[in-house]
């Protein structure tokens, strides 16, 4: 089948299998690999990107479901002249130590922060409860995002 959608602002048209799902058609046809395979059965939020500005787990969907879609990844969350603060926190914060979970906390996180300006601990646990990460127990998670919040907060104040 073809496929017609935007990944990241760059508009795409694929011929697919309609089996495909969005995670293989975006690491695999797209070549964008920031998205990670985890479970391939939505637990893990390892392949979580934004479809149409919702956080979604693409390991859920067809590649055909999509069509016509605006699709955002970690690649696209950032600038190529800097990182998104976001990836900032996770950075100073240590937020990350494999970084398998990584891009799918932050895409579920960016959600969360276009919803809420300050988000408390408890709304980013609730927001991240369809992501697992087995290496950093979340403390440095939240405070990567709290991190982020207050960057982001700044930024739109000057």
């Amino acid at each position: 089948m073809r496929l017609s959608l935007t990944i990241n602002g760059e508009h795409r048209e694929d011929d697919v299998d309609p089996r495909t799902l969005l995670v293989h058609y975006i690491r695999d046809v797209a070549g964008l690999t920031g998205t990670h395979v985890g479970c391939e059965t939505s637990l893990c939020g390892a392949c979580t990107i934004h479809l149409n500005g919702q956080a979604v787990k693409s390991c859920t969907i067809l590649a055909v479901q999509a069509e016509g879609a605006q699709l955002t990844t970690i690649e696209g969350l950032g600038t190529e002249g800097g990182l998104h603060p976001l990836q900032e926190g996770f950075w100073e914060e240590h937020g990350l130590q494999c970084g398998y979970c990584t891009p799918g906390m932050i895409m579920a996180s960016a959600e969360l922060l276009k919803r809420t300006q300050s988000p408390s601990d408890a709304e980013i646990r609730e927001a991240l409860e369809g992501n697992l990460c087995r290496c950093t127990g979340y403390q440095h998670i939240i405070n990567a995002i709290q991190h982020a919040a207050v960057k982001m907060r700044t930024r739109k104040a000057a």
